[in-house]
């Protein structure tokens, strides 16, 4: 389910929050599915339980998942933390084109780079 990449410069608690999102997002983990304890995904991780309560409590406040007392973490419902989080990427899609378009950067190269990320896609 989640790997931790030791030569990753960014923290262990940012690769798990990464991983469970792109797993939510993608919608590999369902809408209401009980996540791993942190005590659970701790020990398979190898890593300090800490480090997976940073994690869950960043994508809680994210409005990803949602926590029960007593019960543990769930994948929220409804595609609200996605459309926020689409929102999110898109501005800052929209200034990094602005600044490349600035430093010269043609269309066609952006055109180029979109059509890669989608056509990756149709490859898999």
């Amino acid at each position: 389910m989640l790997t931790i990449n030791y030569k990753d410069p960014r923290p262990i608690y940012e690769q798990v929050r990464d991983a469970l999102r792109q797993l939510i997002l993608r919608g590999a983990l369902a809408p209401e599915e009980k996540l791993p304890s942190v005590r659970e995904l701790a020990g398979t991780l190898a890593i300090n339980p800490n480090t997976i309560q940073r994690a869950y409590r960043e994508l809680e406040a994210g409005g990803l998942i949602y926590t029960v007392a007593g019960k543990g973490a769930f994948v929220a419902s409804g595609g609200a933390a996605a459309e926020k989080r689409k929102g999110e990427l898109l501005e800052t899609v929209e200034a990094a084109v602005r600044e490349l378009r600035l430093l010269g950067a043609e269309r066609r190269e952006l055109e180029a780079l979109l059509e890669n990320v989608y056509g990756e896609e149709d490859r898999t």
